[in-house]
């Protein structure tokens, strides 16, 4: 809630922040084209000052326009816009270059969540009497009160249909820092926010609600415990500026090129990267951005079971990205810039110092060697080597009690890594129990951790998928796999035992699916087989394992995992589809599987002389521990992208010395 109250109040602050016009035609949507869109669209009487717009995003001109487009080149600018209306939500393509409206429908799904429907539902609950008596068998007042709406997911039955429900548990109001604290358990609404209708209050009976406020800023901690003695400060800086350049939404630096812009749904997008080989630019990915992001909880309990997030498609990333520090969540170096996103009348919303871009070198090697033999006693010399520098680019986004970073890194030996960093706070319930000796501790814990008196963090699970269109020098790429199998030996070896490489090509969607499994050691291979490498390879990318995560799940009862199938494998290659660009889905809201990535394979289509995108889940199981609260150090996963006889030599070879 402290977010959406700074957003709305930023947008208030800042006004409307004026930007030049689009130099590329996959640049974010600009203030001024969020103010014409809305014109365009009160101008064919498709809206109204009551309309509400829960998403508006940049509608991409064809792949292969974008590939053949140069610098002075016009492409109408075009923008999907999903609104409300009389008969529920509508979807309109607009035409911004041309001032028309080229599409109006009904949509087949429900957008993400508005922030006016998060409001309606805080406040209809509080008013509720249900609720309110609810609070004061508790000792409560509803002004002692914050609530906060969550999305209730789709468990299929009739009180799913034809609502768009949200349930909404409340927290006693903090005295701290701390908003999630105090639960005040046992107690939530269910709130149909397209109804503005309470439709029921769930009281399972009272828990005395924790008293301990948590708090973590340094102030409140210092009078927890001691503070740690005064630390010289370690800190990145740059003498002479940064080695990058950034031109609007185009970024150069060391061997890389690309262009970046943020969508209020997926966050950050990062859109032909390029690398420079010798002189000559190659292309390596045409797009990628986060997909998807789902939380499942492991609590069965009727509070509980429904919290199963997908956080991107029914929140949105990018609308709740946060402004970044200097010196702590970024070098104090780094160049922050702004996003620019719609807010629910369709004006454009500035949320400042939501990207950082900087550079860091830590003090390890590039490369290094030692030359042993090359010593003498008289002549002793050092090891060769090169420092290793990286270059960033960071987002922030809280949704809820999570803050999830998100980090494009891109390193000087053609490698690119893409990190998650999951921090904040752990979601807790109220219990009975202080301690694990006590007798309600068991029944307490069967499904968490006891992390604080009184309070009890669920199991659950975090999934990133991200969607990566390979362009490895061009669209049509192969994709296959080198798998680590036994190798085949002769009787009279001495050695019995040995391992090979078997490279295997899946001829379909279907059979390019993969779990991940270090007993099945595995690298999934993108290659252009219209380009002979040097030696005659053929050249391409790789993706490491990574992290990942499995649950014993039920994808074909259970309804969250109906809904997020796509978990079941942590890797799935498509042919590219302009229009499939979430794994949940185009609308995750109350959604029911139907029209997801692993639906879409089921068409089994060729891959075989196709455009290939790849989709890859990273993750991690979230067994809650004591050293997780009040806020959790944050636990990074990644995406490991390198280069496979792609260069004719390491690219590092390059770098110089230090001066």
């Amino acid at each position: 809630m402290r977010l959406m109250k700074h957003l709305a109040s930023t947008a208030l602050a800042l006004g409307l922040v004026a930007t030049a016009a689009s130099a590329h035609p996959l640049d974010g949507l600009t203030a001024e084209e969020y103010q014409k869109i809305n014109q365009i669209l009160r101008d064919g009487k498709v809206v109204d000052d009551a309309t509400l717009y829960p998403l508006i995003e940049l509608k991409e001109p064809a792949k292969a326009d974008v590939l053949a487009w140069k610098e002075g080149d016009s492409l109408d600018r075009k923008a999907t816009v999903y609104f409300t209306g009389a008969d529920g939500f509508g979807e309109a393509v607009v035409n911004i270059t041309q001032g028309t409206v080229e599409s109006n429908e009904k949509t087949k799904g429900q957008p993400m969540v508005l922030f006016t429907e998060f409001m309606n539902a805080l406040e209809g609950v509080l008013g509720h009497p249900d609720m309110v008596a609810g609070l004061e068998k508790r000792g409560l007042k509803p002004e002692e009160a914050f609530c906060l709406p969550l999305t209730a997911g789709n468990f299929f039955t009739d009180e799913y249909t034809n609502s768009r429900l949200m349930k909404v548990p409340c927290y006693k109001v903090p005295d701290g820092s701390n908003f999630y604290a105090k639960p005040i358990e046992g107690l939530f609404a269910i709130y149909d926010i397209g109804r503005k209708e309470v439709l029921r209050v769930i009281d399972t009976g009272a828990i005395d609600v924790p008293k301990d406020g948590w708090g973590y800023t340094e102030e409140e901690v210092a009078k927890r415990v001691p503070l740690r003695a005064d630390f010289n400060p370690v800190k990145l800086v740059q003498d002479g500026g940064p080695n990058y350049k950034i031109n609007g939404s185009h970024l150069e630096w060391d061997i890389w090129r690309l262009n970046f812009r943020v969508d209020k749904r997926p966050g950050l997008v990062i859109s032909n990267l390029d690398v420079n080989d010798d002189g000559t630019w190659r292309s390596v990915i045409y797009q990628t951005h986060l997909s998807e992001v789902f939380v499942p909880y492991m609590d069965p309990s009727e509070g509980w079971y429904w919290r199963t997030y997908m956080d991107s498609g029914e929140y949105g990333f990018g609308l709740f990205l946060t402004p970044l520090r200097a010196g702590v969540d970024c070098p104090a170096h780094a160049t922050f810039l702004p996003a620019t996103i719609a807010d629910d009348k369709g004006a454009p919303l500035v949320i400042p110092n939501a990207i950082c871009v900087f550079e860091r070198s830590i003090g390890d090697p590039a490369w290094r060697h030692f030359e042993v033999f090359a010593q003498t006693p008289e002549n002793p010399i050092p090891p060769e080597g090169r420092p290793a520098t990286e270059l960033v680019v960071r987002t922030a986004s809280e949704v809820g009690n999570y803050d999830y970073l998100i980090d494009y890194r891109l390193q000087q030996n053609g490698q690119v890594n893409i990190y998650v960093g999951a921090t904040g706070l752990d979601a807790v319930k109220g219990v009975a129990s202080t301690s694990m000796k006590d007798a309600t501790a068991r029944e307490d814990t069967a499904h968490g951790t006891l992390i604080a008196p009184n309070l009890v963090a669920a199991n659950h699970d975090h999934y990133f998928n991200f969607r990566i269109d390979f362009d490895v020098d061009q669209p049509v790429n192969h994709f296959s796999t080198m798998d680590i199998v036994p190798a085949k030996l002769d009787p009279s070896s001495p050695r019995k035992s040995m391992w090979t490489v078997e490279h295997k090509m899946p001829q379909t969607e279907m059979e390019a699916r993969y779990k991940l499994s270090s007993m099945q050691p595995r690298y999934f291979h993108i290659s252009n087989p219209s380009r002979e490498g040097y030696l005659g390879h053929e050249p391409g990318y790789m993706i490491h394992h990574g992290d990942v995560s499995y649950g014993p799940f039920d994808f074909a009862n259970d309804p969250p995992m109906k809904r997020n199938a796509y978990i079941e494998y942590s890797v799935w290659n498509t042919v590219y589809d302009p229009e499939q660009r979430y794994a949940g889905g185009k609308f995750a809201m109350q959604s029911d599987g139907s029209d997801t990535l692993a639906e879409w394979v089921k068409k089994d289509q060729s891959l075989m002389g196709k455009d290939i995108v790849t989709w890859f889940s990273a993750g991690f199981h979230h067994i809650p521990r004591m050293e997780d609260w009040p806020v959790m150090s944050t636990e990074w996963k990644t995406v490991h992208i390198m280069p496979h006889n792609f260069f004719a030599h390491n690219p590092a070879l390059t770098i110089r010395n230090p001066k």
